[in-house]
């Protein structure tokens, strides 16, 4: 398994700033493999930091976007019958549910933050037909700071890249917290102004 591991991460470096975008959406290897190791791409001069953010990011919101169809056009019944294939289980998608009819659109933003919903998120987006432009700008905003952090710790790691992981969730809550306050401050002062009209 390893070494099947290894074949793909070799054809992803192949195909440079376009592997990692592939590797993100098909979630082949986790994302807090792909970004690290790409950081480290970065180190060995094989890529550019700011291009390798950019398809890192993107390669983090057409991941979603598959599984946003996937409750959009399948309905719960088609997630529920191949959520499994994406590692999504029940108990995931109905947290993910209970989060998205409380706070609206804005969950698929600080949805990426919360442990346990950051994949299944999507699904409900979908479901309930979300607009497909506001998923994609949400899922980007959140992915963006994300995806800089890991590849940004694999680049300044260096050969040791493989150790960003437990570096990032180290810091996770001093990188994060703040994001997702202001997130939230954001999402209040928009739903109060709707209120208001």
């Amino acid at each position: 398994m390893e070494s099947l591991i290894m074949d793909m991460i070799e054809a992803f470096i192949s195909l440079s700033y376009f592997g990692v975008l592939l590797a993100l959406t098909f979630e082949f290897i986790p994302a807090e493999v792909i970004l690290p190791l790409a950081g480290y791409w970065v180190y060995q001069g094989d890529m550019n930091l700011y291009l390798t953010i950019l398809a890192g990011s993107i390669g983090g919101v057409t991941g979603p976007l598959t599984l946003y169809a996937l409750g959009k056009f399948g309905g719960r019944p088609l997630v529920l019958k191949f959520g499994k294939y994406f590692l999504i289980k029940d108990k995931q998608l109905n947290k993910a549910d209970y989060f998205f009819e409380k706070y609206g659109g804005g969950i698929a933003f600080f949805g990426r933050f919360v442990p346990g919903i950051r994949t299944a998120i999507s699904l409900p987006c979908g479901i309930l037909n979300m607009n497909v432009w506001k998923f994609i700008l949400y899922t980007y905003l959140a992915m963006l700071p994300v995806t800089s952090v890991y590849v940004y710790l694999g680049y300044k790691l260096g050969p040791k890249w493989e150790q960003a992981g437990a570096v990032f969730s180290h810091y996770a809550n001093f990188l994060l917290i703040p994001i997702a306050l202001i997130v939230i401050w954001l999402f209040m002062k928009s739903r109060k102004q709707k209120a208001n009209q």
